[in-house]
Parts: C-alpha cells; structure tokens; sequence
C-alpha cells in the first residue's frame, strides 16, 4: 500500500469515509537565506515532496488527530485557550486554530489524518506544508473564502506565536502559492511576488541531506533574529526611517561598524549582501546566465558559513565535495542553519555521478550517510482527487 493509500485507509478505519484529501508541497529555496523576517527578498519555489492530510468536519467538539508517520494519535477539545501538546507536531496543527479562533473564524471539531515524504527536520519546510495543508482544509470545509497570500499569514502565525519560531513568511508562502516549473520572487515587505521562469532541461536541482537534525525553536535562530533587530536599532539613532536591514545600504551599515558589537555587524553585513545577491540572481535567471546564478548560491553558503555562522561541518562538507564536481553549476545550506540539507544545481549530464561522489566522499569524510533527492517544481498546497475507495478502503469482518 502506498502512502497515500495508507492515509486514506487510516482516515476511513478511525474516523468514516468522508473527507478531502490536500497535497502540500515542501519547498526549496534557491538564494535568500535569513531575508525574509529582514523584510527582504527571496526566491523559493514549491517541490514534488509533500504531505498529504485527508480532512473533515465532526459533529464533536473536538480535534483528532493520527500521523502516519509518527504512528501517533492526539486528541483535544476545542477551546478558546489552546495549549500545546506536549508532543511537537499537534503544535503546529494547533496553532492554526488557535490564529483561527484569534482571526474570528471558528472551525467545528475536525479529523486529521496525514503523513509526507518531505523529510522532517531536513530544511525543506515538512512544518509550513502541514499548517498549509490543514488551513487550506479547514478554509475548504467551512467554505471560508481566504486567499493563498492570507493563509500564509495566519500559518507564519501560528508558528510564531504558538509554537514559538520567529519565522518569516517565506515557508508557509510558497507551499501554498508554488507554481510548477516556476520560482517565486517574492519580497517580503510587500508580499508582492513574480513568477520566474525555472524549467531547464539542462540542469536539476538536487538536494543533499547531512542527515543532522536541529529543531529551530529555542534555538539559534532566533537570536539571530535578535541580532539583525540590535543592529537595526543602532542605524535608527541616526536613520530614523529604518525599518528593518532591507532599509539599510552597506555604506550606511559601515557607516555604524564601531558602534556594534564585531557579531551583530557581521550578521547585518551577510543579511544585506544576501538581500542584494536575491535580487541579482533574478536578474541572472532572466538573462538565462545559470552560471552566474551557481557563483552566487557559493556565496550566499560561503555567508552563512563566516558570517551569519548557521552552518555546520556536515553542511560545509557537502557544499565543499560538490564544488570540486564536473557539472555542479552551484551549491549552498539550505533553510535555518545547523544541519538539514544543501541545494545543488547540477547540469542533467551529471547528476548521476554527482550523487556517487557525493555519497561515498560524504561517508568517507563524516562517516554518515547521505539522502540525496532528485526534485522538480511543483504547483502549491491543493485539494486531489482520493484513490479508488477500494485501494484503501477497509473490510468489514
């Protein structure tokens, strides 16, 4: 039985053949790393790993919950004070009702069965497609009328606020807005966006996980946060105007270098060069100069590395191995920092030898294994149709 066989089976045995079933994507992000909570630039677009969450409304007053993939069960009653499980994922489910409720939109009690193949942990934003999947579902049943751009909101919401990540919009974003065979230029101030064409058959984009987990919340990422804010509001003693770093050129930063502390400096330096890197990668991207875009995403790692210091050995590894590869065009860490995957652009020729070399250089030099994924762009978050009930259904004995 496949995986979304097995959800569908699941949601039938607990809970009654009734429902929907959504796919949301993960995502990648192929340059503008720590810009978006800056009020800056990315460019990230929606990928073929994804969870798939089969959904309906109850006629209790509670949420049941089951995750193929944890093979747990949580279950709570609604109510206008939610708290947090206890067990992490229900949180980020939890969370959206909670900025439902905090929105004027009261949900019913709902059943929620899902699981992915977005690997957890690994970068690739498994947390912004489950809170995606389920507010797209609860949108869809309860006939609220939300747009994509709106959702996102809510969903970075519940994450900041209930589960306590200080995430920017980014994630949440692009798995519901993603468009196949296109990247999303997207700035974060505004929320305008564009689509940029990304569909070359001469290259892939092939993601390398270190297979090192690293939860965000209560973690470094946000103090780095913290910093880039510290050094905001040094520049705004003199720049009153400023509102976040994408205010701020690298004169004026220099302008302020003796007054900052050597780390909040260099974690405003990475920030604004990276938010200028974001910019003219689009523009390499127009001019179809893929080669031009693969130096930046070396530079953008070789950033996060000296100077917003989110890397680790494993990711530097791997960053390091393929830039020595025939046919690699660029490769960078990916996502919050300290573990999950790198991103790599590879010409199609190579892909193959690439993924050798990489898992036995990996192996060799860490001693770890390495998942190596073959990804394509994909459409965002989703209602598909459910797989003929008798794949999955359950027999009565």
């Amino acid at each position: 039985m496949n995986l979304i066989d097995n959800i569908c089976s699941e949601f039938t045995k607990r809970f009654g053949n009734q429902f929907i079933l959504i796919e949301a994507p993960g995502r990648v992000n192929l340059i503008g790393e720590h810009t978006d909570y800056n009020d800056g630039f990315v460019l990230p677009a929606a990928i073929d790993k994804a969870i798939w969450l089969a959904l309906n409304l109850n006629n209790e007053n509670r949420v049941r919950l089951f995750s193929v993939d944890m093979n747990e069960e949580y279950e709570i009653e609604l109510s206008t004070s939610l708290n947090k499980s206890g067990k992490g994922w229900p949180d980020y489910i939890l969370g959206v009702v909670d900025q439902l409720q905090k929105h004027g939109m009261e949900t019913t009690g709902f059943d929620c069965v899902f699981g992915g193949n977005v690997p957890i942990g690994a970068g690739l934003s498994s947390s912004a497609a489950l809170e995606s999947g389920v507010l797209y579902g609860l949108a869809e049943r309860n006939g609220w009328e939300i747009s994509l751009m709106k959702m996102a909101q809510i969903a970075q919401k519940a994450e900041n606020e209930f589960v306590g990540v200080q995430c920017g919009i980014m994630d949440q974003f692009a798995s519901l807005n993603g468009k196949a065979a296109h990247a999303l230029k997207l700035d974060c101030r505004t929320l305008d966006y564009e689509a940029v064409p990304l569909q070359d058959p001469d290259f892939k984009i092939v993601l390398c996980d270190t297979g090192v987990r690293r939860e965000l919340a209560g973690s470094e990422y946000n103090i780095r946060r913290q910093q880039c804010e510290k050094g905001v509001s040094i520049i705004q003693e003199t720049h009153p105007k400023v509102k976040k770093l994408r205010d701020v050129t690298l004169k004026v930063l220099k302008d302020h270098k003796d007054k900052m502390e050597p780390v909040v400096f260099d974690r405003c330096l990475f920030v604004i060069e990276e938010n200028n890197r974001v910019l003219d990668a689009c523009e390499d991207l127009e001019q179809n100069d893929i080669d031009a875009f693969g130096e930046k995403m070396f530079l953008s790692h070789d950033g996060l590395k000296n100077k917003y210091e989110v890397s680790c050995k494993e990711l530097d590894v791997l960053v390091d191995i393929a830039r020595d590869v025939d046919g690699v065009i660029g490769s960078r860490m990916m996502g919050g920092g300290f573990g999950g995957c790198t991103i790599n652009l590879v010409r199609t020729g190579s892909v193959e030898s690439f993924k050798d070399i990489i898992q036995k250089s990996y192996k060799a030099e860490t001693g770890l294994d390495t998942e190596v994924y073959v990804t394509a762009i994909s459409d965002g978050t989703r209602l598909v149709d459910k797989p003929k009930e008798e794949s999955f259904k359950v027999l009565e004995i």
